[in-house]
């Protein structure tokens, strides 16, 4: 019983800190990279659809990416979908491709960059810190059935404590690695 709610607690901070990689993936850190795209949707054929399961999305070179849809009647609505994103780029259409060329980050704009994946980290840690509570909880609950002993509780907190300082450390190198590839020029 116990090692089930402490699996569960993992898995979800396991979750918690793949969903802030993704997240940072997708900010622009002066260099071109696909996934800055993940988030941007294409009206095709009537429904929402990712850019990338319309279009080959590539960087030929650092600061370029390359959109090429799978069909040319697609064009106009890929172009449209990025300019009404909070991307900030602006697409250049030559007919047959795509391509966004990403502007150097000024120093303001790399600050406000780290503001924001600090801010996304901190949300992190509230959030594997909620689960952590949760578990506690939950472990206690136990003990007034009268499932546990005083030392078996004790110990299954210190063991979701641990596993909560792991993934808090986690996310901390992740908002650093993170902070040093926008702030190098």
């Amino acid at each position: 019983m116990i090692k089930d709610i402490i699996s569960k607690a993992e898995e979800k901070m396991k979750k918690s800190i793949a969903v802030l990689k993704s997240d940072l993936a997708t900010m622009k850190a002066g260099r071109a990279n696909p996934t800055m795209l993940d988030r941007i949707e294409v009206e095709y054929y009537g429904s929402m659809c990712p850019i990338n399961q319309v279009a080959n999305i590539s960087a030929p070179e650092p600061r370029i990416l390359l959109i090429q849809p799978w069909e040319k009647s697609t064009l106009k609505d890929i172009e449209k979908a990025i300019l009404k994103s909070d991307l900030g780029i602006n697409p250049a259409n030559d007919g047959a491709v795509i391509r966004l060329v990403v502007p150097e980050l000024t120093e303001e704009t790399r600050k406000n960059l780290v503001k924001s994946v600090k801010k996304a980290g901190e949300e992190t840690k509230v959030a594997i810190r909620a689960i952590r509570r949760d578990a506690n909880e939950k472990i206690k609950a136990l003990k007034k059935d009268g499932d546990l002993s005083e030392d078996e509780i004790k110990k299954s907190e210190d063991n979701v404590q641990k596993k909560t300082d792991s993934y808090i450390k986690e996310v901390e190198n992740v908002v650093l690695a993170k902070e040093k590839e926008i702030m190098s020029i």
